[in-house]
């Protein structure tokens, strides 16, 4: 293995956490599904350790102890089930090596995830640049160029020295980029370019065409004289190369280009995708126990045809009778074949066993050990003790054999199956196309070349052709053509939707008819496709409260199962020498130590606290796959099992029971103004304003604005000449806004705000602005210059399944409730349309938090289901908070659902989804608590004095094995869930509701 290292010197900054923009665009393709450092201090840094070695709860709960017990880790949580730690810490205080140290001192292999490999990188708030600056002669220049660069915006700290021409910048990156800082150079009269940053960024590569020491060396020359590569090393083995560079100098295409073009075509690089080097390490893993399975299976056979089928053919049988030395042959083969599968094959258990019990912990393998290692002991120790007195006992080597075939069988069966349990990362995963094509541009923008290129290589800017029946390989915007796109695998929505020119294509979802060119606006970590499926992961790795139950009882499992073990030894043994049961009962040539002996064993090898360790963990990871699958993102077990008691479920109104596109349908003035004015007045006023219904408004005036006066506006200038000017604008939250035109005040809003500044409203106006609130519209009033001019009444359809939605919680013993800033009339007349009885209006946005809390107070469970950044600390005050998917970030962030259709059929989903996983989940611990309640006794022999019924240990050790399966293939039934369906029933009496499971 081959290594080489190019060092740095500058600046070390802290790293720190960029705060997403919130982006208020409707736009599924714009919202930011997931922040997965949630609740991590910019101070603080968190990654993910793939750990090895790991069997049962008792490890994972061993490995974060051994976490926690560091100074300067924040949290550590271990998902058994992907085989990975998540640890948030100080990195003043540890290292990423202090980590994985503390890990391996545990007695497990840990290996450091890349930070790159998908969303969660932290990076740095500040960037340090070096920039090389030509024609300073003396300190004046330096002075010069650094007073330049210190008044740039986003510049934080300029240093320049004369002596090596070169400038060292502190600048934020969101703020100032680094041409920006070159241009400022050169305006100021001297030469500039760009060396290097401190930013620094890794990528994993498989190399091909590397087949000798020759060839690696010549890669690694050319690696290490290429500008911007930190840092690379290169594994023979694996033909894996990792580099660690710049990307403010270099980009991950320019590095491939620039190896495949100097090697003439002879080294070409593809991008490792980090899901795909899991999946592989998974299969290997599978690969290792199915191998040592089939060894142990191999040699245990002929252990089995010596002791049934042998006996029965004379010639074998004599063979097997032939002394030799102090034993006979037969007990000879039986010595060497268990002692191979003992120590050979059954030693990964007494690795596993003594790093358990060094780190003060018990697991299942400390089980397997002390039950194999006992039944291998005594059969020695009676070969021995029959060689030296001539009294023969029988030996049970075929039962450590059995009982260790029988484990890896299990084993094996369990990985296969928890697999199976992560299919929805492995889907996810698949969605992204291998390959791309790029379109290359000239300088006119006319494309000349068209290249097949490695879709992780694809940068932001580039243009893409997607042919029809093919992947979408970016987040994107069409540029060129026109096509149909099924975006069912990733919102959920099976009807495939128009694209045209403008519109937003997600990566991952497929091209269905036409020719499509677009540009590329998102890629990697960025992508919608690559936040829902780090959701996804980080939503698998949480554990819900319920696995508490599970952690403790696996803490005392071990020692508890020992002590059953030793009384069941003592008891059989004592009530044997006493005479508490007749001989017969004692096996041929046996005594009470050993009829006692091998009750002890099989309850040690049957109990079982991997299927206790596994309940929860594989149906929350289940549930959470399917729920990505329906379109519902669900963030942690924690959410799933709170969702399932939801009592009250609490709906904003705009965005939510409605669709969220408002328009105007009417507007009428009370004075002599002209219409045409009027609502000049009123969009100059609102066009400063982010609001729905401002821009509804906006939109009215301007088709007005055309259709009279035949503008040649376009709908894109919001600031045409049909506008006028507006001073002192201001948005008032839950009232409107106020601004002044020709120095004249101007409101727009409802009646607090009429009445907060003294104008009159007429009983005209009043009775004009009911009537619209009884038919469920808003009444926007308007003065000018002090008096009430006129009133616009906007209506915003409700969503076509709200009303079916809001009966289907009904029947779900869920109560509804709506929570809105609108007026009362209109709340009312909107309630009573979908049905809701319980209606709060004329709310600020602080308020409904309040209103959570006022839920909340005798302890039920509220959810609350909104869509905007006024209802994001109402989603977090709730319980559940669940965020349509075409919201905005801040909403998403806060909530513990992500709706991803942007459908109210989804609330019902997510509820039905928790409460059948925690039915499963209860049913896995009815099962896994069962198991062990009824197995130790029967493997104690409490059923043999009086139905003669008795468990072998290789049976017992079948059982056990077995035990762990049924309970991961009891998760896996969750697989086959179906969504809800809402329909009307018509029974011949009353029409109602039925909620039906397809």
């Amino acid at each position: 293995m081959a290594s080489a290292v190019r060092d740095l010197q500058l600046t070390n900054l802290p790293a720190g956490r960029k705060i997403a923009a919130v982006d208020n665009s409707d736009d599924l393709e714009n919202v930011r599904l997931l922040d997965s450092d949630d609740g991590v201090d910019d101070e603080m840094r968190r990654i993910q350790v793939r750990v090895s070695g790991m069997t049962c709860t008792a490890c994972s709960n061993s490995i974060e102890s051994a976490l926690k017990a560091v100074d300067g880790v924040l949290t550590a949580s271990v998902a058994l089930l992907q085989n990975k730690a998540d640890v948030v810490f100080n990195p003043a205080l540890v290292k990423d090596e202090d980590i994985k140290n503390a890990i391996e001192d545990a007695g497990f292999e840990a290996d450091i995830l890349p930070e790159s490999s998908g969303p969660g990188k932290v990076p740095h708030e500040t960037l340090v640049g070096q920039f090389t600056i030509g024609g300073m002669t003396c300190a004046a220049c330096v002075n010069s160029v650094e007073g330049i660069l210190r008044n740039l915006p986003g510049v934080k700290r300029a240093v320049v020295a004369l002596a090596t021409s070169l400038g060292e910048v502190e600048y934020d990156p969101s703020v100032i980029s680094k041409d920006d800082i070159v241009n400022a150079i050169e305006d100021s009269g001297f030469e500039a370019s760009f060396v290097q940053s401190n930013e620094q960024d890794k990528i994993i590569f498989g190399v091909v065409g590397v087949y000798s020491l020759t060839d690696t060396q010549v890669l690694e020359g050319m690696l290490s004289n290429m500008k911007g590569v930190r840092q690379f090393r290169f594994d023979q083995l694996s033909s894996e190369l990792d580099v660690l560079f710049d990307p403010q100098v270099l980009s991950p295409r320019s590095l491939v280009d620039g190896i495949h073009g100097e090697s003439n075509g002879k080294f070409e690089l593809h991008v490792r995708s980090p899901y795909t080097r899991m999946a592989s390490k998974d299969v290997e893993e599978t690969s290792t126990i199915f191998r040592l399975f089939i060894s142990s299976l191999c040699l245990s056979v002929p252990l089995f045809l010596m002791k049934v089928v042998c006996p029965h053919i004379p010639f074998m049988y004599s063979l097997l009778l032939w002394r030799c030395g102090p034993f006979l042959m037969g007990d000879w083969l039986k010595w060497a074949l268990v002692s191979v599968i003992q120590f050979g094959i059954g030693k990964r258990f007494y690795v596993a066993a003594g790093r358990a019990l060094r780190n003060g912990s018990t697991n299942m393998d400390v089980l397997i050990a002390v039950g194999t290692t006992a039944s291998y002991v005594y059969s020695v120790c009676a070969l021995l003790y029959g060689a030296l007195t001539g009294f023969w006992s029988p030996t049970y080597f075929e039962t450590s054999a059995m009982l260790i075939t029988f484990v890896l069988l299990g084993k094996y069966l369990e990985v296969l199956a928890k697999g199976k349990t992560s299919d929805a990362i492995k889907k996810l995963v698949e969605l992204a196309p291998a390959t791309a094509i790029l379109i290359i541009n000239d300088k006119d923008g006319k494309s000349f070349e068209e290249r097949e290129i490695d879709s992780l290589l694809v940068q932001p800017g580039d243009t893409l052709k997607v042919l029809p029946g093919t992947k979408i390989p970016a987040d994107g915007i069409v540029t060129c053509g026109s096509s149909h796109v099924n975006e069912s695998m990733v919102t959920g929505e099976s009807i495939p939707v128009l694209k045209e020119v403008n519109a937003s294509v997600i990566g991952g979802t497929i091209n269905l008819h036409g020719v499509l060119h677009i540009k590329a606006t998102k890629v990697g970590s960025d992508t919608v496709l690559c936040q829902i499926i780090s959701l996804v992961e980080t939503a698998q790795m949480s554990k819900a409260p319920i696995q508490k139950f599970a952690d403790y009882v696996a803490s005392i499992f071990v020692p508890t199962v020992v002590s059953l073990a030793l009384l069941t030894f003592l008891g059989w043994y004592i009530a044997g020498s006493i005479g508490a049961y007749p001989e017969e009962w004692l096996p041929e040539n046996g005594n009470h130590f050993v009829f006692a002996l091998m009750f002890s064993i099989s309850v040690v090898v049957i109990a079982c606290p991997c299927a206790l360790g596994l309940a929860t963990p594989t149906a929350v990871m289940v549930a959470t796959g399917v729920g990505a699958n329906n379109g519902v993102l669900i963030k942690g077990g924690d959410a799933l099992e709170t969702a399932q008691m939801v009592k009250y479920v609490i709906f904003d109104k705009t965005g939510t029971l409605t669709q969220g596109k408002a328009s105007v349908t009417t507007a009428k003035v009370f004075t002599g103004m002209q219409r045409g004015e009027f609502l000049t007045l009123v969009a100059s006023a609102e066009a400063s304003s982010e609001h729905p219904l401002a821009k509804a408004v906006l939109a009215y005036a301007r088709h007005f604005h055309f259709f009279e006066d035949s503008s040649d506006a376009t709908q894109n200038d919001a600031k045409s000449g049909w506008l006028f000017d507006v001073s002192d604008f201001s948005a008032l939250p839950g009232r409107g806004v106020q601004c002044s035109i020709d120095g004249r005040r101007i409101l727009v809003g409802n009646r607090k705000l009429m009445v907060e500044n003294g104008i009159d409203i007429s009983t005209e106006v009043e009775n004009f602005v009911v009537e619209l609130e009884q038919n469920a519209q808003t009444g926007i009033l308007v003065s000018y210059d002090d008096i009430l001019i006129g009133v616009l009444g906007v209506a915003d359809p409700l969503k076509r399944e709200a009303s079916v939605v809001i009966e289907g919680l009904q029947k779900m013993g869920v109560i509804p409730v709506m929570v809105t800033g609108d007026n009362w009339r209109t709340a009312r007349a909107v309630a009573k349309e979908v049905g809701i009885q319980d209606v709060r209006a004329e709310v600020m946005p602080a308020g409904k938090a309040e209103i959570v809390r006022s839920f909340q107070k005798d302890g039920s469970i509220v959810a609350m289901v909104g869509d905007g950044i006024n209802d994001s600390p109402a989603l977090a005050a709730a319980d559940v908070g669940m965020a349509i998917g075409a919201g905005t970030d801040v909403a998403i962030e806060a909530a513990n659902f992500v709706l991803m259709r942007n459908n109210l059929e989804d609330v019902i989903t997510a509820i039905h989804l928790s409460r059948k996983t925690f039915s499963r989940i209860r049913l896995n611990y009815v099962f896994a608590m069962g198991y062990n309640v009824v197995a130790i006794p029967v493997a104690a022999g409490a059923l043999y004095p009086s139905l003669g019924i008795k468990l072998p240990p290789w049976v017992a050790g079948a059982c056990m094995a077995l035990s762990s399966v049924s309970v991961v293939c009891s998760s896996l039934l969750l697989k086959r869930y179906r969504r809800p369906r809402l329909r009307y029933s018509r029974p011949r009496v009353t029409t109602g509701l039925e909620i039906i499971v397809e």
